[in-house]
């Protein structure tokens, strides 16, 4: 039962990146927010790759495809620009992290990563919300506002 619960607090949490995936447009994947480096595309890009590395690196889901872009590039390289392909791979990672989130057994188990240290599941977890919703954030002031 802890694991349906925590997954319709991702899934309520998520909402917010959600329902500005939902409303963006192919035009709105190029702005960005004053001098910020980043724009709207790499921000949906970099959420679902984070995504996609907690559900592979931290809760334990070893067949996750993914390739990390954005961490490696270390910027925005202007190549986001897909809603088409943004939307599926954001779905992908939604589908994977459920996933893994599903199938833990110990949320009290500890997990160590060179981003953030060790940390039990559970923290991690709370980790991965936390991002999701940051960038969410940054997202609907790109979207409201950019240019």
């Amino acid at each position: 039962m802890e694991n349906d619960q925590l997954i319709e607090l991702w899934k309520e949490g998520r909402t917010r990146f959600t329902k500005l995936l939902d409303k963006a447009t192919e035009a709105d994947l190029t702005k960005k927010l004053g001098d910020s480096p980043n724009s709207a595309g790499f921000l949906i890009r970099h959420v679902a790759e984070v995504e996609l590395l907690f559900a592979k690196n931290v809760f334990g889901k070893s067949d996750v495809k993914i390739t990390a872009k954005t961490l490696i590039a270390g910027k925005d390289t202007g190549e986001w620009t897909n809603l088409t392909d943004l939307r599926e791979y954001a779905n992908y990672a939604s589908e994977e992290l459920e996933a893994a989130i599903r199938a833990q057994k110990d949320w009290s188990s500890v997990v160590e990563t060179k981003e953030f240290g060790m940390k039990t599941k559970s923290e991690a977890f709370g980790r991965i919300l936390t991002h999701t919703a940051y960038h969410s954030g940054q997202l609907a002031l790109v979207l409201k506002y950019g240019n």
